[in-house]
């Protein structure tokens, strides 16, 4: 048995270093399974595969936004600081978990940042994602359960809170399955932290990947923010409606329609 940075440096030819920041992107797996902890002791006859990070792709850009796919393995943050060294006074309209991947708006202005936000707090931003969930689901579902959050040391922390919980609507649909596995349609009516990931956890379908809620193993959260769809009738008024193809990825587990390539 050896740590798994050390024997990940061997077998890649790199510094113990660079073995490490790989584990902690979380770009290492073995077995099919993501290697979470770079000290963790593991069998020398360990092959590890590392993943390598899609580039960003741009879906639309005018004067007022730049919308982007985000891929899986980079934070929005990364993202956002990328694009502003070509635009001065860009920022972002929306966060993705670092392992989802999916729509990502950048705002080129501030009056249009203004508005977009007044747009997601009155709750008019319609949001559609895709999700592979573990088990079979067959029946749409309404999920209105309120949600609370906390910090901790390794991060945010939400749970299903019927006293404190802030009000919290996922709509889930059946959309395909495959031996154990589904890939599912969802679109939230309120934005609230990790509320997809609890609400699925909650009902027994937790997110392939995802293992602070559903203690699911993979590669990466198989989450995907498809369509955005935002508009404003007011002068100057404004209609967007954004989609992300589905990455590669979500083909390894379903034979997908084009509609979603």
């Amino acid at each position: 048995m050896e740590k798994a940075y050390k024997l990940l440096a061997l077998q890649e030819n790199i510094s113990n270093k660079q073995a490490k920041e790989l584990i902690d992107a979380g770009l290492v797996s073995a077995k099919g399974e993501k290697i979470v902890f770079a000290r963790a002791q593991i069998s020398e006859k360990t092959n590890f595969k590392i993943l390598k990070i899609a580039s960003p792709s741009v879906i639309f850009e005018d004067e007022n936004v730049l919308a982007i796919n985000k891929p899986a393995f980079l934070t929005s943050e990364k993202i956002a600081q990328q694009y502003a060294n070509k635009h001065e006074n860009i920022s972002l309209l929306n966060r993705l978990d670092k392992d989802s991947s999916g729509v990502l708006l950048l705002a080129k202005n501030a009056l249009f940042k203004e508005r977009a936000i007044a747009e997601y707090r009155q709750k008019k931003v319609q949001k559609i994602y895709f999700a592979i969930v573990n088990g079979l689901f067959v029946e749409p579902l309404r999920i209105e359960l309120p949600l609370s959050t906390t910090k901790t040391a390794s991060g945010a922390f939400s749970k299903v809170d019927l006293k404190n919980g802030k009000e919290a609507i996922t709509l889930v649909e059946p959309f395909m399955c495959e031996g154990k596995k589904s890939l599912v349609k969802i679109s939230i009516q309120t934005g609230r932290t990790h509320q997809i990931r609890v609400h699925l956890a909650h009902f027994g379908f937790g997110i392939l990947g995802e293992g602070k809620y559903a203690k699911s193993k993979a590669k990466r959260i198989y989450l995907h923010a498809y369509q955005t769809k935002l508009e404003n009738s007011d002068e100057p008024p404004f209609s967007y409606d954004f989609r992300a193809a589905l990455s590669k990825d979500f083909g390894e587990f379903f034979d997908l329609p084009k509609e979603l390539l």
